[in-house]
């Protein structure tokens, strides 16, 4: 298995991969940890003219505080991600759910802007993204701008990234006081794509939930908030009885497909099962 033939260039600063996606556009791809594109190269699912490797930009690759939150560069390993301490005491779920990513030497390449730019619906990072509120910054020739994750992810394997744009850095609010979290997914194998991952984040003050957020991974043609699911927790006692009713809401807003790993009703099952764990998680850390 060999890729197509293609231009290469490694730039080593983000204004000069700027011009070289300016000068490409369309015809470029952006080559950060390469988990996710170089098999389809290899494969020859893609056959891009031109492949900017941005792995010498060192500035792209950073995790550093950001106020009261955190600033994760797009060429930040997931493994930094992993065993990093401020990530662990400002945004914990993310830490957490990062150890759940394919192998450690697929973590260990692999980037988060990989990750998010690529939006394999099955991925983890997209679907914490939108749990965690998250912000993804983008440059081009233009300027920068932000865009919410919410707003982000636009189909299948499809971003709001335009042509000449290139993520830069993901922004994290900080873990309030008061908040629980938790994230549970089930594969076929460890280290396989999920089948159903679901995210959860929960604010308890004076014995009720004040907020909720909630996201599933593999159910949907991209990562899905679960709105309806994370509005039933609204000012609810945080108890069984309403955690098991969000779940059942989270099972009954996906419209899952079925394919040769699972069908569509066992998926909106695992959904229903995820969403309880990571909530019953949320609640014991909330406490």
């Amino acid at each position: 298995m060999k890729p197509a033939k293609f231009d290469y260039f490694a730039p080593e600063s983000v204004a000069e991969a700027l011009e070289l996606l300016r000068a490409h556009g369309g015809d470029a791809k952006i080559l950060a940890g390469g988990q996710s594109l170089m098999p389809v190269m290899n494969f020859r699912l893609a056959r891009p003219a031109a492949i900017i490797d941005i792995n010498n930009i060192g500035e792209l690759a950073f995790i550093r505080e950001d106020g009261e939150g955190v600033a994760i560069g797009a060429l930040t390993r997931q493994r930094a991600i992993e065993r990093s301490d401020l990530v662990r005491r400002r945004t914990p779920l993310l830490a957490e759910a990062t150890q759940f990513i394919g192998h450690l030497p697929i973590r260990s390449r692999g980037t988060i802007g990989g990750s998010l730019a690529n939006a394999d619906p099955a991925a983890e990072d997209p679907a914490l993204a939108l749990a965690l509120d998250a912000t993804m910054v983008l440059a081009s020739h233009r300027g920068e701008r932000r865009v919410a994750a919410r707003d982000f992810f636009t189909g299948l394997l499809e971003t709001a990234i335009a042509e000449d744009e290139l993520l830069t850095g993901i922004e994290f609010p900080a873990t309030p006081a008061g908040e629980g979290w938790g994230f549970r997914e089930i594969s076929r194998r460890h280290g396989d794509f999920a089948l159903a991952g679901v995210a959860a984040r929960i604010t308890v003050a004076e014995g009720r939930i004040a907020a909720a957020h909630l996201a599933a991974c593999g159910v949907g043609p991209g990562p899905l908030p679960l709105v309806a699911a994370a509005d039933a927790l609204a000012g609810q006692e945080p108890s069984d009885a309403a955690i098991d009713a969000a779940a059942e809401c989270a099972a009954g807003e996906i419209d899952p497909m079925s394919d040769v790993h699972a069908s569509a009703a066992y998926r909106r099952e695992l959904v229903r099962a995820m969403t309880a764990r990571a909530l019953h998680d949320a609640r014991e850390r909330a406490a």
